[in-house]
């Protein structure tokens, strides 16, 4: 419990900077660093399934993905507008497979072949995709307060859910996958993200004149000055967004319990690795991007 506090104390603070105040390019290449580390983590754990993981064609997908967001910063028009990169995530997901069953045509045992490419596309589509569309959503207007939102939501809920679910909960949720998850800790978070990330969207003017004064943020840049929205919409939003929060947390437990492991690796002391800290965003992050680029296009 103190190693995990200790890593959440010091990671807090550097994430809430790097998403408010950091160049877009520095978030784009700290975003790709962080998908390959959970690619890496992932495609590990692809091991304990008997999959001879294609390592370094998934690492060049990914860097690829992140190149072509890279070329997007510092254009005066955007060469990849938020309907654009919706095509080429389209166009990535259903490629992938394509391409990764193409490379392992040259594999002597050709048994291993589609195991890989399918984990390869897994990966793709479950890691580096949903990472792209944070970056990108990073770059809408409004986007730094919509991942400060995201973050928000996520985080109260699972905070909620553990506490409460350890201090009261009854009735086991899923307990084959996750043992300690709990139908009490799945209200409980739920209701503390409706509660935290609805409030933070809905008094999303005054929390930005707040941080605007504090000089967390600046004005250049067209990242904040929304306005006060609809109030059942947002309830809505952060309910969707909860629940793909913690779909996405019993999937990355299915996958450790398949591989007969407790944490997807140990880069963060009292968190596991990279996979376990990230997997609600996973999931919850495109839910974001496909409110926020409707919102764009209409």
């Amino acid at each position: 419990m103190i190693k995990r506090i200790a890593t959440a104390v010091v990671l807090i603070p550097i994430v809430l900077l790097l998403i408010l105040r950091a160049p877009i390019t520095l978030v784009t290449v700290v975003t790709a660093v962080i998908a390959l580390l959970t690619v890496q983590e992932f495609l590990k754990l692809t091991e304990s399934y008997g999959v001879e993981p294609l390592r370094n064609p998934v690492y060049a997908f990914v860097i690829l993905l992140f190149l072509l967001l890279l070329l997007n910063i510092g254009q005066e028009k955007p060469l990849l507008s938020t309907e654009i990169f919706g095509v080429i995530a389209a166009f990535a997901a259903s490629i992938a497979a394509f391409v990764f069953l193409t490379i392992a045509m040259r594999r002597g045992d050709l048994r291993t072949g589609y195991p890989a490419a399918a984990a390869a596309t897994f990966a793709i589509v479950y890691i580096a995709l949903p990472l792209a569309m944070l970056v990108q959503l990073r770059q809408q207007w409004a986007g730094a307060f919509l991942i400060l939102y995201l973050l928000f939501v996520v985080w109260a809920g699972d905070i909620f859910a553990y506490f409460i679910g350890r201090s009261i909960g009854r009735h086991l949720m899923s307990p084959r996958i996750s043992p300690k998850k709990t139908w009490e800790g799945a209200v409980a978070s739920l209701i503390a993200s409706v509660a935290i990330g609805g409030a933070l969207f809905y008094y999303s003017s005054s929390v930005c004149t707040k941080l605007l004064q504090w000089g967390l943020i600046e004005r250049s840049g067209g990242m904040f000055g929304l306005e006060r929205p609809a109030l059942l919409p947002i309830v809505v939003l952060t309910a969707i967004l909860n629940v793909a929060a913690q779909l996405g947390d019993l999937v990355e437990s299915l996958i450790k319990r398949g591989a007969g492991v407790k944490d997807s690796g140990t880069l963060l002391p009292g968190h596991g690795g990279m996979l376990d800290r990230i997997d609600a965003l996973l999931f919850a992050a495109p839910v974001l991007w496909v409110w926020a680029a409707w919102r764009v296009v209409h």
